[in-house]
């Protein structure tokens, strides 16, 4: 039964072998996907940044026009005006 107990064995690792060896390619697509994911998010983060960059300066150049001539803009104005 010696020989027979081997081969169950062998059987056994097999079997764990290729369920390890799926996991891990299943693992590997997620962390790839997890990946692309993140540089997809880093690029759209860049250019929220510049967006919100573009608005500061804008906002300061308004802000430095309007400290020049004393008006105040009529979007500035509270609503009740």
């Amino acid at each position: 039964m010696n020989g027979v107990e081997n081969v169950a064995d062998i059987d056994t690792l097999a079997r764990d072998m290729v369920e390890l060896q799926n996991q891990m390619a299943f693992q590997e697509d997620t962390v790839e996907a997890l990946n692309e994911a993140i540089a997809a998010q880093q690029i759209e983060i860049s250019l929220l940044k510049r967006q919100l960059e573009l608005l500061k300066q804008r906002q300061d150049e308004q802000g430095a026009a309007s400290d020049e001539s004393g008006e105040v803009p009529a979007n500035d104005r509270p609503p009740h005006y």
